[in-house]
Parts: C-alpha cells; structure tokens; sequence
C-alpha cells in the first residue's frame, strides 16, 4: 500500500486519458503535431508507423557500423589501436549526446519533432558515410598484394569521416532518448487496455530490435564484406530514407504531448534553494505536517505524486515554507528560493540512481569488446563454413542475439512464472538482482574470452603460416559470445526496465537516454585501457599487448584485466544495490481462493 502523504494537499488529481487534460487536448480539426489532440489514443493504429520507423532507423545504424572496425582496418588503414579508438570516442559522444537531446525534448519542441529533425541528421551522416568508399578521393587508395605499409588517410579525408559521424551522432540525440517515450504516449495509461498495451509495446520494441539485429549482422555484413562496401553502405541510407517517409506517413495517426518543461531547471532550482536555507533546522517527522511545500499537481499531469522520504534529508530544507514565499494563489513567490516535494522527490531519484547507472559502466566495457578486438580475433582464425563461404567477423555477434532471443521468451513463459510462485515478486527476481546477475556472466564471458584467444595465439604460431590465421574455427569464439548474450539479456534489459520504472513519468526521456550514457562511459573506459596498456605494456624487445600484430601481441591479458575489474565492480555493485530502495516494487500474493492480489510496496530494498 502507498504511504500516507505528509498533508492533506499531497493528493494528486486524477489523471485524464494519456495524461493530458481536457482543457489542453485540442477541439478542432487541425492535424498539427505542436498541439495535443482531444481523441482516441493512437494505440495500435499508430505502430505500425513508429515500430517501422523504428526498425528501419535500427536497420540502418547498426547494419552500417556493425562491421565498421573491419571497414576502418581494411579500407581506412587504421592500425587496431586508432581504429578502436574512433569508434570507442564515436561511441561515447553518441552515447553521451541523447541527454542534450533529452533536455531539448521534454523542455522546447517535444517528441514528435525532435525524433523528424534528429532523422534529417541520421540520413545526412550515412550519406556521407556511404560516398567515402564510393568516391577515390575520399578514402586511401587500396593497399598493393604483398605492400606492408599501406597509405594512411589524410586530414581532409579523416574530416570528411568525422564529419559523417557527427551527423550521426546529432541524429542519435534526437531518436534514441525519445523513440520508446513517443511509442508509450500512443496508450492511454490510465486504462487497463491502455496498459496492456504499453506491456505489448515493449515486447514489441526489444523482438523488433533483436530480428533487426540478426538482419543487420548477417545480410548487411555480409554484402559489405562480400560485394562492395558501396552497396553495403548505400542500403542502410535507402532504409534511413524509408523511415523517415514511414514516420510522416503516421502523422494523422499519432498523439502528441506537449513538452512539460526540462526537469534539469528544476533540479538547479532545488540545490540553489536548499544552500539558500542550510543554516534551517528540519522539523521533527511528528511536527512536519503543513512545514513543507506540497502543492497539487498541474491539472492535466502524467506524473504520480511522490511522497517525503528521508534519504538525502538535507535537499528536504528547499521545500520549507518561510514568510511571504508562497503567494495567495497556493504558487511559490521565488522559484529559486522554494521547491516542492514533489521536484525535491524527482531528484533524489537520480541521485540514488547514480550509483546503480555507474555499477553498468564496467559491465558494458566487457559487452562492449565484441565490437573491437572480437572482431581482430576473427579476422585471424579459420572462417570457412563450407568449401566456397567465409563468415564475416561482422556477423559473428549474432550468436549473442540469438542467445538473447531464444533465453527472453523461455524466460518469460516458464522460468519466471515459477520463479514468481516462490518469491512473490513480479518478475521472478528484482531488477538489481535481475542486473547483478549479468555482471556474474559478463565476468565468466571475459574469462573464457581470455582463455579461447590464449589457445588461438598459440595455435597460430606454431604453425606460423604467411597470413598469420590460426587453423583454429571461428565457432571457437562462440562460448563467450553465448555468455556476452546472457548478460545483454539479464544487464542490459534489466537496465532499462529500472531506469523506466524508477524514474518519474516526466522524465521519461531522461531515463532512456541514462543507459545510453553507460555506453558511452564503457567507451571511454575501453579506449582509456587501450590507449594505458598499448602504451605501458611490451618493451625489451617485446611489443605490447594490443599491438597491431595480434598474433605477436596479448589480447588474452586485456580480457583477464576486464574480468578483474568486473569482479571488482561485482563487488561495489552489490554494496550499493543493497542499500538501494525502490520506488514501487510489485509484489504478488496468491490468494486461497484462486486469485492473485497485486500490492505496491514503497522505498523496500534489494
């Protein structure tokens, strides 16, 4: 049951349909996105435009840069430090950039707009992209048989690269943080049906974006890999363009919600307001009734009343009420100098989360590899499958989404009901538990990562052939693999069901782009390591670990020290997990008559 408000005046209104009252749903006929719309939800009539929008946009980015270590090796002729490099720090900016795109979002030009403009950016980027291998004077010539040093790419040439992936990177600020929140408003989520029907979406959502995956890595890949890098290139651009239409299309179909407001002015206001009254003592729990500011919520908003709570008690000083600062009206006088519980409550929800959201940064480094030097690793053992097909290391990680979409549904249909029965928790097992469990295999993955390059490395000096290929199969590589997607399925899923459903409703946008921040913070972190040990390790006439040669160097190593910082991490993780309180957590009860009773639980813990 929900704990009691602190007043009277913590009643939050009801919630209209979709969250948007009547007074700020439009009457007329006009089909204009800027404005919300006083009709039926889009529902499912307006999926088919966002998931294929969505599908197609995912079909585009990931099949052109799925392979794009191997296009930055071979085409570029970057060695494998500089090529790790570009895309780990093109990884972090991209990943870091869907806050930017969050704030503009929620504060200025809403959903619908930022995801048409971001899309404009997406196509131009990967028009750049696909005209670098297609025109001679934007890519180094192709390396002579028997030629040891190829010729690096120019200024000019590298510009002409960075440029396209910045391009893309504005494109993901846009789409990445608001694809998901556009695809909810489509509900009603004051409606059992409306409910229902964002559940669905979600399952809709992650099975789209797995089957995107394995199209991406495998047909894509292998085209780029096989037949030209153009043709590769050019049909994710074609796709990108497609979406763009398929959006458009749905324009009569969708619902719109106005922006509320950034929430990161609020946050500000609240720190400010809080330093300002520090010298104030807090009034006792028994005597705090009418002490604080807690007004109602505007009519019409699609956030839930948060209640008191006493972690981080000393922001709780911004919501007391002085002389003269809250005007006839029931509003504050100075926003800078009063907050509500309400903006106190919404930030303490990001600040307990920070140490749950940097706990996944480690974890990600690992699943991260699978892009780098998993790749460097196929590109130098046996690929044949079959007299005359050779697979492309691009299209090795779909063993990791195959993994992740046969697990996700034996999961949902027989594991966790069972699970259920016994803890009494919906979903088996928490979403902490749910994410520690997959750090444990992102750890083991690293580890046999380490143990399956130590017997390639070895196998390919011994015979020492001209290519430096080991007689050893690529399906080596499909063990750790298999645990990488054991922990996408358990980490990564967990990750962005608890940012959804800790966060405030209103910040919805901000909670889907925080794990695009653990990417970019895995990045970072792996191009730190790379560029530490590539310049500390070797020396006395060794050369060091991740040196170009990945024969000569010791990869096995960079994945041991990956797997011992996870353990570490483990550890840190499940410190803080257990002082982590929930916002809501569901809880199960089976009733002797047959039924199930469904009860929220506030602030309980791991």
């Amino acid at each position: 049951m929900e704990d009691k408000k602190n007043n009277k005046s913590s009643m939050s209104s009801p919630l209209p349909e979709n969250g948007v009252s009547d007074e700020e749903k439009q009457t007329s006929g006009s089909d204009s996105p800027s404005k919300t719309h006083r009709r039926k939800p889009g529902g499912w009539r307006a999926m088919p435009y966002v998931l294929g929008n969505e599908t197609f946009e995912r079909l585009a980015s990931i099949g052109l840069l799925a392979n794009f270590m191997q296009f930055l090796l071979e085409v570029f002729h970057l060695d494998q430090v500089s090529a790790s490099n570009v895309l780990n720090i093109w990884s972090g900016v991209t990943n870091f950039i869907p806050l930017l795109g969050a704030f503009i979002c929620d504060a200025y030009i809403g959903r619908f707009w930022t995801i048409a403009f971001a899309s404009v950016f997406e196509m131009m980027g990967m028009l750049a992209l696909t005209m670098i291998p297609w025109l001679p004077k934007l890519h180094p010539p192709p390396c002579k048989m028997g030629q040891h040093e190829c010729k690096k790419p120019n200024n000019s040439q590298m510009g002409f690269l960075v440029m396209g992936l910045g391009c893309l990177s504005i494109g993901s600020a846009g789409i990445r943080p608001c694809s998901i929140p556009f695809g909810v408003d489509q509900f009603d989520s004051t409606t059992d049906e409306g409910r229902k029907g964002i559940a669905s979406f979600f399952n809709w959502y992650y099975t789209s974006f797995t089957l995107v995956l394995i199209i991406a890595v495998t047909v894509v890949v292998y085209i780029q890999d096989s037949v030209s890098w153009v043709l590769g290139f050019g049909i994710p651009t074609i796709l990108i363009f497609l979406s763009i239409i398929l959006f458009f299309i749905g324009t009569k179909v969708y619902v719109y919600v106005k922006p509320q407001g950034s929430i990161f002015s609020s946050f500000i206001q609240v720190f400010v307001a809080s330093y300002k009254k520090r010298k104030l003592m807090l009034p006792d729990e028994r005597e705090s009734n009418g002490v604080f500011y807690d007004p109602l919520l505007p009519q019409g908003s699609i956030v839930k009343k948060l209640p008191l709570t006493h972690k981080y008690r000393w922001l709780n000083k911004a919501a007391i009420v002085m002389e003269d600062e809250v005007n006839t009206d029931g509003t504050c006088s100075n926003k800078w100098r009063l907050c509500s519980i309400q903006q106190i409550e919404e930030l303490k929800c990001i600040l307990k989360i920070i140490p749950i959201w940097s706990a996944g940064i480690i974890c990600f480094t690992a699943i991260g590899q699978q892009g780098t030097f998993t790749i460097s690793q196929a590109l130098k053992m046996d690929r044949h499958l079959g007299p005359n097909f050779q697979i492309p290391p691009g299209s090795l990680s779909v063993i990791s989404m195959i993994t992740v979409g046969i697990w996700l549904p034996v999961y949902d249909r027989f594991i966790m009901p069972s699970v259920t029965k016994i803890t009494r928790i919906e979903g088996g097992i928490t979403l902490l538990q749910r994410i520690g469990i997959g750090m444990v295999f992102s750890i083991l993955s690293m580890v046999v990562a380490g143990i399956t390059e130590k017997i390639r490395r070895n196998s390919a000096i011994t015979h020492n052939s001209p290519d430096g290929i080991a007689p050893v199969t690529v399906m080596w590589l499909a063990p750790q693999l298999v645990l990488m997607g054991f922990a996408e399925a358990f980490n990564i899923l967990g990750q962005i069901e608890f940012y959804n459903k800790e966060f405030p409703e209103n910040m919805s946008s901000v909670a889907n782009s925080l794990f695009s921040c653990t990417v970019a913070g895995a990045s970072y972190l792996s191009s730190l390591l790379v560029n530490l040990l590539h310049n500390t390790t070797g020396g006395h006439g060794h050369p060091d670990w991740l040196t170009n040669d990945i024969n000569e160097g010791r990869v096995d190593n960079y994945y041991y020290l990956i797997a011992g910082l996870g353990m570490l991490n483990l550890f840190y993780f499940l410190y803080v997990a257990r002082r982590y309180q929930y916002k809501t957590r569901i809880v199960v009860d089976d009733g002797i008559k047959g039924y199930t009773d469904v009860h929220e639980l506030h602030d309980m813990k791991y």
